[in-house]
């Protein structure tokens, strides 16, 4: 099968041809038909994700169809429609696991870093680790879901009830949740790289009342701000925007130093946290909410051969939305 190849820090992927996987016991093996390019996978190309294996094929927002199981596997039929989330497995015994916070599980496996992913012609999955997909989406459609959704559904879940929302970098995470949070009857306001009047025109057919530059004030006050641009200088800027007991969510997996700041930017209860992986009840949660809502999903697609293209793309923001590879 065709396969686009982590080599190591520095290097663009590689195409290569490689031995079709075998589904093991638990496993479903996938016929990709569609698979996200993330900004973690920038990370991943960067050197920025240490414990990465390499060599590995990249890609955690798969959506495929199973073309075999392995023994023991039954919760998929042969043909069914299935996505792939980062998270591809975890101990299941230790505190987190049983407290219900499998996302910060020190042996967890992630999908396109640990073990292969979906930048390939067929992919491998544990089939308790997977999820079923809402039926009226497509599935270039459905891939941003798998990351870009479930991160963005997370993070915001971490705002609490917060109303008056900022997010920062409007991109395929944000420009998803911020649907979720218009739905609820939140106000979204949209912090863009300075400039970039398209993204923020972007933010605002997405239902933001309010668009500007990273570097702007909005007009009001903020209860939460959520970060999904990977730039620690944005930290400070975000609590100098939120409300007395507000909060600063960073969404990442990854980001560049926060600088030092004084600490009348936290104080009056600012809380500043951060999100770390998911969890399958997220991804459950997510797919049922995603299934009731008419979710507009911005897409830009490249042929799987044309991976380095895609992530090309997504450093430079040569388009709004989510990059999806198609096999």
């Amino acid at each position: 099968m065709l396969a686009m190849r982590y080599l190591g820090r520095g290097c663009e992927l590689q195409a290569g041809t490689i031995d079709r996987p075998s589904p093991g016991p638990g496993q479903l093996l996938l016929r990709v038909s569609a698979c996200g390019v993330c900004r973690t996978d920038l990370h991943l190309v960067d050197g920025e994700l240490p414990r990465a294996r390499c060599p590995v094929t990249p890609g955690h927002e798969i959506v495929g169809r199973v073309e075999a199981l392995g023994a023991g596997a039954g919760r998929f039929a042969p043909g069914e429609r299935v996505g792939v989330p980062w998270l591809a497995g975890t101990c299941g015994h230790c505190e987190y696991c049983r407290s219900g916070r499998e996302n910060l599980c020190a042996e967890a496996r992630f999908t396109g870093c640990d073990v292969d992913g979906g930048y390939a012609e067929f992919a491998l999955a544990d089939e308790r680790y997977c999820l079923a997909l809402p039926a009226g989406l497509s599935d270039v459609q459905a891939a941003p879901l798998l990351c870009a959704g479930l991160i963005g559904y997370r993070t915001l879940r971490a705002a609490g009830d917060a109303r008056r929302i900022g997010i920062y970098g409007f991109g395929a995470a944000a420009h998803i949740i911020a649907q979720v949070a218009r739905h609820e009857g939140r106000e979204v306001y949209a912090f863009t790289r300075p400039g970039d009047a398209s993204a923020q025109a972007h933010a605002l057919g997405c239902g933001a009342c309010w668009a500007g530059d990273s570097t702007a004030a909005p007009p009001a006050l903020l209860d939460a701000a959520l970060l999904f641009a990977p730039v620690g200088a944005l930290v400070p800027v975000a609590l100098r925007h939120v409300a007395r007991g507000g909060t600063v969510v960073c969404g990442g997996i990854h980001m560049s130093e926060i600088p030092a700041m004084p600490y009348e930017l936290l104080w009056g209860e600012r809380v500043l946290r951060s999100v770390a992986n998911l969890t399958r009840r997220d991804g459950e949660e997510f797919m049922a909410l995603a299934a009731r809502l008419p979710l507009r999903i911005d897409t830009t697609t490249y042929p799987l051969a044309e991976a380095n293209r895609a992530l090309a793309g997504l450093r430079s923001g040569a388009f709004t939305g989510a990059a999806v590879l198609c096999a």
